[in-house]
């Protein structure tokens, strides 16, 4: 399927490993200029480096923190001055610390809602006006399942990915009628460096091994297995693609089945 992306520029936070990397590939597999960002220079340049060789995909890579608004004004005046315009933004950061709603002090509040979401309203409100100008966008929000259906010991993840998804879903509305879509995607279990954190953390909490812990998880997906970083960012892709024109406000679960309900 051509899903018309050749051509475009997309600014894809988070994105030298994990999850964003994966969606950095497969939007340059379809022929879009990509403006990568992370918090460590050296393997974003690694990842930026990877991908340019294996696509020929033309890749800016800025070092870059997102929850420091210094750092993310600096990566969209790079990434205006490199392309001109972005036409995708996906975004994407850390997830905040696991533990109990005891165990997490203001601060940790504070920095949740600073990485999670307002580094989302950052992004956004950059690159927003000149999507509206062109009467074409796309923004992709890469929140979690958890959005759904809370996740246990996850509290600060819980709450803040709630609030993107509200936000997204009210931005939606006000800006399709310039050809500009958002909606969010929602990973389920996939195999990244996140989920090994977790599945550590949930092991030492439980006084079980890692390995019962993800067999636990793999019992619970009806797929009966975790999903692969390319399996999402397919989803991603599609979203981003011209072919996905008539999809906005929605939040879409990649996640083998493991949501139960109906909507």
């Amino acid at each position: 399927m051509d899903l018309g992306l050749k051509g475009k520029t997309a600014l894809v936070a988070a994105s030298s490993r994990g999850l964003g990397r994966a969606v950095a590939d497969e939007l340059a597999n379809e022929g879009v200029n990509l403006v990568i960002c992370a918090r460590t220079a050296g393997p974003l340049e690694e990842a930026s480096q990877e991908i340019a060789n294996k696509t020929g995909a033309e890749v800016i890579a800025v070092p870059a923190d997102l929850s420091e608004t210094e750092d993310t004004e600096r990566l969209l005046k790079t990434a205006k001055a490199a392309f001109g315009r972005i036409d995708i933004l996906i975004t994407n950061t850390g997830g905040p610390p696991p533990g109990p709603f005891e165990s997490h002090s203001s601060k940790a509040w504070s920095d949740a809602v600073n990485q999670n979401l307002y580094s989302v309203l950052r992004l956004t409100r950059a690159v927003l006006p000149e999507m509206k100008q062109a009467g074409w966008g796309r923004i992709v929000n890469i929140t979690s399942v958890a959005v759904k259906q809370p996740v246990d010991g996850l509290i600060l993840s819980n709450s803040v990915r709630a609030a993107v998804t509200g936000f997204a879903k009210t931005l939606s509305n006000e800006v399709a009628s310039f050809g500009v879509t958002v909606n969010n995607v929602m990973p389920g279990y996939t195999k990244t460096e996140r989920l090994d954190q977790l599945a550590a953390d949930i092991a030492n909490r439980s006084g079980i091994s890692i390995d019962e812990t993800v067999a636990q998880w793999e019992s619970q997906i009806p797929i009966r297995r975790i999903g692969s970083p390319r399996e999402f960012a397919a989803m991603v892709a599609f979203l981003a693609s011209e072919r996905a024109s008539y999809i906005t406000g929605v939040s879409v679960q990649v996640d083998g089945g493991s949501i139960r309900s109906l909507f």
